[in-house]
Formats: structure tokens, C-alpha cells, sequence
């Protein structure tokens, strides 16, 4: 073990001289990195999501925007291509901006922004907008012109989808009330066409199909009544010569004979001419006509002085009763055709019935949307106050960005030691690296792990004083060479090829 430690010390003092290059290397561009790294300062500005200023379950507002969302949205358009660029034109972040292309620009401002939100169950909503520049006024400049943008879009957001929402539901209304009115419209036009078979009328016209039906019933007896006395003076007169006044007072024969008629009548309306009763009443009848004739014509004179007047006393009679039969005539004739035009109207309504409860419902249907979307339109008119009078939910500034009176950055000892470390790294991995491929034969453990034998004895390499002191002097010209070297060729690359800060920034970005 002491051997292969001092094995190893001997190789370190041989391979020192690069090795102490690399080291010197790696300083070397630390501090000049960290010297030459301008100052940076940075601002803040925090904003919090203020929860509405009108209780919910009074006024409902009418952008409901997740408080997320309303962020992220808000985010995305503060860090868009246009804003971006207006932000750094407007302060004049870059001193070469002139120079610098769109896409540059806008890469540089979003690397130094830095939006960061802090949002959760039962916290504050907040958004910090950090950003980071050389000058400290420009900085708080641009935080606090990042804060308007933010605050505008805020207020752009809420206040357009209130609006948005309120015209939606204006249109909505009178879309719906020019519906209802053509579909009012449409129904009074269906009500006037079908005016004779409306459903609220089949109760009045069931009444007055069976009033009718009972006249028609009634004229038809009397007709018949008619036409049967028309017969029988005839047949009287024909019998006797002699004429029964009909405008005389009815003997109980006559009245008789009259009722006689009359339920004949209903029972030919009922019964066919071969029914028992039918003959039995008919029999009647005649027996009773023939005791009236024969009453007439034991009480009437043998004289024929009356005859004419007879004959015209008839005449009237059967006019008078003629006449009456046709005013029995046409109002059957009448009563008949309103019956039909009442059954027609009938035998439609159930039609008109369903075709009307559709249109009914219909109309219904958007009754309800109408007066659903005249709600909504009034919670929107008042969603719409809320956001224009800032009652609602909104960001507001809880602590606006100042100018910075201390730099942030960077952290020049950090970087210095980063670069110490780094080459101290870099040494220690080139000696490691150094070994691993050396294979030759450099001690006894090499020629037994080789050749797999034991040496009995080793002759060592003798170095002279000269050799020694012409070995160190060799080590310490090279380690001044070093020294002197590595800082002047960073010097000359900073100078006349580019500023190591500048060079080392785009290897990390070319490597990345």
C-alpha cells in the first residue's frame, strides 16, 4: 500500500504540469466569467385574486371563471409574441434592441420573466411576475407595465364574456318572442278557419245536434199529423159532402180519432204495416170514421144549396193545412242541413283537437323558454353591472413592484468556485483517465498481474542529481509557462474574439 501511495505520488508530480493546466484552465475562466457577468437586479409584483364583493347566493355573477383558469388564460396572454415585444420597445430593455431581431427579443424577454402562481384549497390566490435586467428602473418598469397588461386582461376577460353572455341572451329573447308571436299567430289562424269545430264548442254543439234532432223529430210527427188530417177531411168529404171544420171545437170522436192517428203514426215508425198493432189501430180507425160519417149524415140536410160552399170550405182547409205542411217541410229541410253541418264539424273537432293541443304545446314549450331566457336576461343585466362596476371577482395589486436598490445576481463567488472546482475536476479526471490507459510495465504488481509470475528482484531506475534538477526545473518552467499562458490566451480570446462571458453562454446553449 505505501508503495503504490508513493507509486502514485511520483505519477502526480510527472503528470502535474497538465494536470495544473486544466486546473488553471477552468479558474481562470471562472473568475473571469464571474468578473465579467453584468449586474443583474430583479423586481416582483404580487397580485391576488380577490373573491366577489356581492354574495353569490344574492346576485349570481355571470362569468363563473375558475380561478385556474382565469389565471392560466391571463398568463398566456401576457406572454404573448405582441405584448412581449410592445414591453420591451416601450422601455427600452436591450441597448442593441435596434439590432436585434423579433424572434431574439422575444426569446430574451420570456428567459428573463418569470410568472409564478400559487393557488390551492383554502389559500390565497396569487401570481408573482418576477423579472430580471441590468437596469433597476427598466426592470420595475417593465413588472409594473406586465401588472397593467395583466390587470387589463382581467378585466377584458370577465367584462367580455359578461357581455358576450348578456347579448347571447338578448338575441335569444327576441328570437323566442318572434316564435311565440308567429306561433300566437299560427293558432288564431287555425282558430278562424276552424271556427265551426273548435273543441271549446262541441258541448254547445252536442246540445244543439240533439235540440235539432228532437225539432226534426217533432216536425216530421207533425207533418205526418198534417198529411194524415189532410187525408181524412178528404176522405170525410168524400164520404158525407159535408166538411169538418177544422177551426170548430173537436167533438170527442174527432179528438179521438186524432189520437187514434197519432199512435199509429209512432207505430209505423216503430213497427212494419203486418204488426198486430199496427192493423189493430188501423181497424180503429176506420170503425171510428165510419160512425162519424154516418153521424154526419143523419144530421145533415137532404138540401145541395150549401154544396159550393162546401167545396170552397174544403179548398181553404186543405190550403191552410197545405201550408203549414210546407212551413213543416223546409224548416226538416233547414233542421236537416244544419244537422249534417253540425255532424261534419263534429266528425272534425277530434282532428282539430289534436292539431290544436299540438300547436298548444308548442306554443307552451316556448312560453317556458321565453320566459326562462327573459330570467336569464335579467341575471345577466345584473351580471353584466357586477363586472362593468368591478364587484366581482377581479385581480387587484397586492404589492406593486419597486425599483431594486441592490443587485440579485450573480453570485460571483458561486461561479468562482464552480470554476475552482471544476478544474480541479477536470485535473483529477485526466490523471485517472491518464492511468487507465497507460498498459506498459511500470512496477513489480504489473509484471505479476501480466505475466502472472513473481519477480524475485527489481533493478530500479537510477536518476543522477542532474537528472533530478534538470526534471524539476523542466516541472517548474512548464508550471510558470502554464501560469503565464492560460491567462493570456483567455485575455486574447476575451479581446480580440469574443467576451468569455458571451462564449461560454453560447457553448452551454449550443451543449443544451
Amino acid at each position: 500500500m505505501i508503495q503504490d501511495l508513493g507509486f502514485y505520488l511520483k505519477l502526480l508530480s510527472r503528470r502535474f504540469p497538465a494536470m495544473a493546466a486544466l486546473f488553471m484552465l477552468c479558474a481562470c475562466i471562472g473568475v473571469v466569467i464571474a468578473l465579467r457577468l453584468p449586474t443583474v437586479y430583479s423586481t416582483q409584483a404580487t397580485l391576488l385574486v380577490e373573491a366577489a364583493q356581492v354574495p353569490s347566493d344574492m346576485v349570481r355573477a355571470t362569468a363563473q371563471i375558475n380561478t385556474d383558469e382565469q389565471l392560466e388564460v391571463v398568463q398566456q396572454r401576457l406572454m404573448t409574441r405582441a405584448n412581449l415585444i410592445d414591453v420591451a420597445r416601450t422601455n427600452r430593455v436591450f441597448p442593441n434592441q435596434s439590432e436585434m431581431n423579433p424572434d431574439d427579443i422575444v426569446s430574451e424577454m420570456r428567459r428573463r420573466t418569470t410568472v409564478r402562481r400559487s393557488t390551492g384549497r383554502n389559500k390565497a390566490n396569487l401570481m408573482i411576475v418576477r423579472f430580471e435586467g441590468p437596469n433597476p428602473k427598466k426592470v420595475a418598469d417593465v413588472v409594473n407595465q406586465y401588472v397593467t397588461i395583466i390587470l387589463e386582461a382581467s378585466n377584458e376577460l370577465r367584462t367580455g364574456r359578461a357581455e358576450g353572455t348578456l347579448e347571447f341572451f338578448e338575441q335569444e329573447v327576441e328570437t323566442l318572442s318572434q316564435s311565440l308571436d308567429a306561433q300566437s299567430a299560427k293558432i288564431v289562424n287555425f282558430k278562424n278557419k276552424n271556427s265551426t269545430a273548435l273543441p271549446e264548442s262541441l258541448d254547445y254543439r252536442l246540445s244543439r245536434q240533439s235540440l235539432l234532432q228532437e225539432r226534426l223529430v217533432r216536425a216530421e210527427r207533425d207533418l205526418k199529423s198534417l198529411e194524415s188530417q189532410s187525408e181524412n177531411i178528404q176522405r170525410v168529404y168524400e164520404s158525407t159532402g159535408n166538411l169538418v171544420q177544422t177551426n170548430a171545437p173537436q167533438t170527442a170522436e174527432q179528438q179521438r180519432l186524432n189520437a187514434l192517428q197519432s199512435d199509429l203514426n209512432v207505430a209505423l215508425g216503430v213497427y212494419s204495416e203486418s204488426h198486430p198493432r199496427v192493423k189493430l189501430l188501423r181497424t180503429q180507425i176506420a170503425n171510428l170514421e165510419s160512425q162519424m160519417a154516418s153521424a154526419v149524415s143523419s144530421t145533415s140536410g137532404d138540401g145541395d144549396g150549401g154544396g159550393g160552399e162546401r167545396a170552397t170550405a174544403l179548398e181553404i182547409s186543405l190550403a191552410e193545412i197545405e201550408a203549414r205542411a210546407e212551413n213543416l217541410r223546409n224548416e226538416i229541410e233547414d233542421t236537416t242541413a244544419e244537422l249534417e253541418r253540425l255532424r261534419l264539424s263534429i266528425d272534425q273537432t277530434p282532428a282539430n283537437r289534436i292539431a290544436l293541443e299540438a300547436m298548444e304545446r308548442d306554443q307552451q314549450n316556448l312560453q317556458n323558454l321565453y320566459s326562462a331566457a327573459v330570467t336569464r336576461l335579467s341575471q345577466a343585466r345584473m351580471g353584466e353591472r357586477i363586472e362593468l362596476s368591478a364587484k366581482g371577482e377581479r385581480i387587484t395589486v397586492l404589492e406593486p413592484a419597486t425599483v431594486p436598490t441592490s443587485p440579485s445576481g450573480p453570485n460571483r463567488p458561486a461561479i468562482m468556485a464552480m470554476g475552482v472546482g471544476g478544474g480541479m475536476a477536470l485535473a483529477g479526471g485526466l490523471f485517472v483517465l491518464l492511468e487507465l490507459l497507460n498498459t506498459t510495465i511500470r512496477r513489480p504488481a504489473d509484471i505479476t498481474r501480466a505475466l502472472n509470475i513473481t519477480p524475485l528482484a527489481t533493478v530500479p531506475r537510477f536518476e543522477t542529481l542532474a537528472d533530478r534538477r534538470r526534471r524539476r526545473t523542466m516541472q517548474l518552467a512548464t508550471l510558470v509557462v502554464i501560469i503565464i499562458a492560460v491567462p493570456t490566451s483567455l485575455w486574447a480570446v476575451d479581446t480580440y474574439y469574443m467576451p468569455l462571458d458571451l462564449l461560454f453562454e453560447k457553448v452551454i446553449n449550443r451543449l443544451t
